[in-house]
């Protein structure tokens, strides 16, 4: 478990050198099309590229550290029982997407890995490399959201025991 979480860290770390990385990026698209009158053919793809790996890679980290996105202006206010029900839905729904997600960008891929598709663009990247982050970032997802299940189903009622 340790080794996993390690590796969250290190993959967090990367999606935001990535963030950072795609707005320099941008940055100078910007600066040498309108300053200089000289667009680049690579900044917009790969700072896509950038935005889409980090956004995935990240997410696993986020759900650990509970800071995604979360709507709790009901949950808050039920008991600890209901808020504990609630989390076991919610960790089973993101595993239940993760994995289906995974599997299905795992198809999706592969398919363009053996087809050899490209962008199409001026830089004409595979599109395989886009691709592979969707079932890598589900994938990650998907076992921290196990992970989260597991903890959410494993702590007793404040009631009946010590919570662990």
């Amino acid at each position: 478990m340790r080794a996993f979480y390690a590796l969250l860290r290190m993959l967090a770390g990367s999606a935001a050198f990535l963030f950072i990385l795609a707005g320099c990026m941008l940055t100078y698209e910007v600066s040498a099309r309108y300053l200089f009158v000289a667009p680049t053919i690579w900044a917009a793809e790969l700072s896509q590229l950038c935005l889409i790996w980090g956004s995935m890679i990240g997410m696993p980290w986020l759900l650990k550290a509970n800071q995604h996105i979360a709507v709790d202006a009901l949950t808050i206010r039920l008991g600890d029982m209901a808020q504990r029900v609630c989390r076991v839905l919610a960790m089973s729904a993101i595993a239940l997407f993760s994995a289906i997600v995974t599997w299905k960008g795992g198809e999706i891929f592969l398919d363009s890995f053996e087809r050899g598709r490209t962008t199409g663009s001026m830089l004409d990247l595979p599109t395989w490399i886009s691709e592979l982050a969707i079932p890598v970032g589900f994938a990650l997802l998907f076992v921290q959201a196990v992970i989260e299940l597991g903890s959410a189903i494993g702590r007793r009622d404040l009631e009946g025991g010590t919570a662990s």
